[in-house]
Order: C-alpha cells, then structure tokens, then sequence
C-alpha cells in the first residue's frame, strides 16, 4: 500500500492485477485500484475534481481529468474514510499512476489540491 498526506488529507492506494480482464497479445493490462480517503483535519471537505497521470513503460502518459470519483463529489466530515474503487489499462506489463484531487473546505469554501501518491501497476509475473 502507498500512502500520502497533504493538508490533512490521507490517500492510501492498493492495487490489483487483473489477469481475467487483461489480453497480453493485444497489449492490454488491466489493473483496479482501491482508493481511501480519510480526512485527519478538523474541518469537512468535498472532493470536487480528479486530475491522473498514467504512465506505461513504453514512455507514454496519459491524463485523465475530471469531476468527483466514480461518479460522485463526496464530503468527507472529520475523522471519516471515503473509499472507492476503480481500474486502469495500459498497454504494457509496467506503469505507474499519480495525480491530485480538488478539494473544498466546506467551512469557508477554500479550495486546495491534495496529492496521490505515485503508485505502480506492475503484472505480478514481472516481479520474479
């Protein structure tokens, strides 16, 4: 598991190989990620915005950008996780993801960014 902090904002990432789902003759690497979003500041906060950086080891990068997560904008309150899941394809055996999340502070609407931390999408066979 890879984890981060910024401003209060815990992101903690665990990644999954998904053989069933993934074509190796047709480049084709399908991984899910498990995303928890846990909020160690006094104040609540809504996830507005998603912004990824998706890597593969022929060197290209991909960004995806946009609203909420899976199709929602939670708020997270003080002390609370929100988790989700979700997948990625890339066209080779080894990548990496990273990227940052919009956030509000609902008490004064103060919008900042909290990063997720770079995490790798490797096919378990690679790793011998």
């Amino acid at each position: 598991m890879v984890t981060a902090i910024t401003q209060g904002v815990k992101i903690s990432v665990e990644t999954v190989y998904q053989d069933a789902y993934s074509n190796p003759a047709d480049e084709a690497f399908m991984f899910a990620y498990k995303i928890e979003i846990e909020n160690l500041s006094d104040y609540a906060i809504q996830l507005m915005r998603r912004q990824w950086f998706i890597f593969d080891s022929n060197g290209t990068i991909k960004e995806v950008e946009g609203e909420g997560v899976i199709g929602v904008q939670p708020v997270i309150e003080p002390g609370q996780t929100h988790a989700y899941v979700s997948g990625c394809q890339i066209t080779t055996e080894i990548g990496s993801m990273k990227g940052n999340y919009a956030m509000v502070r609902l008490v004064d609407d103060t919008a900042f960014k909290v990063d997720i931390p770079e995490f790798q999408l490797i096919a378990p066979y690679r790793l011998n």
